[in-house]
This record gives structure tokens, sequence and C-alpha cells, in this order.
């Protein structure tokens, strides 16, 4: 189990939907690193109210927008009867300064971000943030508000614990984005997104909206979050062996509110958690962890 529990260890430290980088990531330049985000699945479940009207992003090169995203990532891990260990990322502050940097023919939107200032009350991360300033990102943009690609550009003087902590805040916020159906909406309306996220184990995550509030293109969207894993073992990578999922637990719920001609969201807040528990094959040795992750935004 030391190769699983290490294993585990970079993984939960990575959040519970953080992609691995390695996968199918491009580099576009010694600094910039590009990995493929899931495609999503939208599915209309009761269009709402009278009137309604359509949902679409309508993103315009040169468009600016500054925000503050806020993440942190409680984990706890325990094997067998020992202690339990922290392996927990320590909340993160970025101040985002972000620009639609172009909209391709399909109507996809580049955005740039520049992180002007990363901050965090843990002293040693916060430090090691000092170098971070002037680090980039950028997302691609669908026209229902998916993100289909994340670009980190991390300074050449960006420490380790500060670049990772930076790509597990993006992960995060970009894998608790809220797609909208093509079919017009009204109040009350309620669709489901489902999405596959690989953090060592594949997982199908749900994600149920409701349209409670629309002013607009300023709308207010309630939803919950749940994952499940695809199979009831994990392979691990490397030839480690496998162990068998013997609970996954992940749900959680928040609200977004956004703004179709804004490529962040304007404010919002959503907190996911659960309880996962893992054996080896001979069910010798067990291992059970909890988690508690939440993603803030929040507008000047």
């Amino acid at each position: 189990m030391a190769a699983t529990v290490s294993l585990s260890a970079f993984l939960t430290a990575c959040g519970d939907d953080a992609p691995d980088p390695s996968i199918g990531a491009d580099s576009a330049s010694p600094n910039e690193v590009t990995v493929p985000v899931s495609a999503v699945a939208v599915d209309l479940l009761d269009p709402g109210a009278e009137p309604r009207s359509p949902v679409s992003y309508r993103l315009a090169a040169g468009i600016e927008q500054r925000t503050t995203l806020v993440t942190e990532a409680k984990v706890s891990q325990q094997i067998d009867t020992q202690s339990a260990q922290d392996f927990s990322s320590p909340e993160i502050t970025l101040l985002l300064d972000a620009q639609v940097a172009e909209v391709e023919d399909t109507g996809a939107a580049v955005v740039d971000l520049t992180i002007d200032e990363a901050t965090s009350p843990d002293a040693r991360l916060g430090s090691a943030l000092e170098d971070s300033d002037g680090s980039g990102a950028g997302l691609t943009v669908q026209p229902d508000g998916s993100v289909t690609a994340l670009r980190l550009r991390p300074t050449a003087e960006s420490q380790d614990i500060a670049r990772s902590a930076i790509e597990q805040a993006m992960y995060q916020s970009v894998y608790r984005t809220v797609a909208f159906p093509e079919e017009p909406l009204g109040i009350g309306a309620q669709w489901t997104v489902r999405q596959q996220v690989v953090s060592g184990i594949a997982l199908e995550q749900t994600t149920t909206a409701t349209l409670v509030a629309r002013d607009g293109d300023r709308l207010t969207v309630d939803y919950t979050v749940t994952q499940a894993p695809e199979s009831p073992t994990w392979t691990l990578p490397n030839d480690a062996g496998t162990l068998q999922i013997e609970q996954y637990t992940m749900e959680g719920s928040g609200q977004v509110v956004v703004d179709l001609a804004r490529p962040l969201p304007v404010e919002g807040q959503v907190r996911v958690g659960g309880e996962q528990a893992y054996t080896d094959p001979n069910g010798a040795t067990a291992l059970r962890q909890g988690t508690d992750n939440t993603v803030r935004w929040e507008s000047e």
C-alpha cells in the first residue's frame, strides 16, 4: 500500500477533480501547458415558466473583467487504524484580470487570464505565492458556457508549491462551471450537465441546475453536484496494482451568478465533499478519506 498511499496523497492534494496535466497536454511555449477539459452533455428537464428565451454567451474580443477566485480543498486520509493524516490544500485567493483575446468562427471565446495577485492565509504558501504575480492562465469558453480547454502559464520564478496551488484552483473552478441547454429557458427551468472527471479514478459528474432569477444577461443559477466512479476498481498507474472502491460519495451544492457578456462568473459559491473508502484486492488493508472542497467567485 505504500505506493498507493503516496499516489492517493498526490491526487487528493490536487482536489477531487484535478485532471492529470500529462494527459493530452500540449505545450504552446516552454512555460505554457494546455490541458483539454472533458466535453459536457446537457439535458433539459423542465423549460421553466413563460416567458422563455435562449441562453447563450455573447463574448466579444476585447471584453475585460476583473474578479477574484477563492478555493480550498480539505482532505483527511487514514490507513486502517493508524492516525488520520491531513493532505489539505490551503485556501488560495487569485485576483484575476480576464480579457477575451478572440472569438472563433464556432463562437468559442479564447480568454486570457493574468494573476494580478495571489495570496493565502497559510504562511508557507503565502510566501511562495509572492513570486507568482503575473502568472497567466486561459480558457476556451463555448457559447453554452462550458469550458473546453485550460491553459496554464506560470512565471519562471514560480515555486513548485505555488504553481501547484494555482493549477489546483483553476482545475476546481473549471469543473464547477455550469453549462446551459440550447432550448429557451424561463424561471424555474431545470437541466443536467454530465461530464467525465479524471483524477486517478474515472468519475461521472452530474450537475443539476435550476434557473432562479434573470435580469437581462444576468442569470442566477442554483445547482447540485454529485460524482460516481465509472468502475468499482481503481487501476493504479505504473503497474502499481488495483484497489477496490468500497465507498464513494461526493456531493454538494452552490449558487452562481453569470453575465452572458462576461467570460467568468460574477459571483457565487459551491461546496462539494464526501467520504471514500478503498481496499487492496485481498481486503487486508483499507484506506479511507474525507474531502471538502470550496470554490468561491467574488467581483469588486
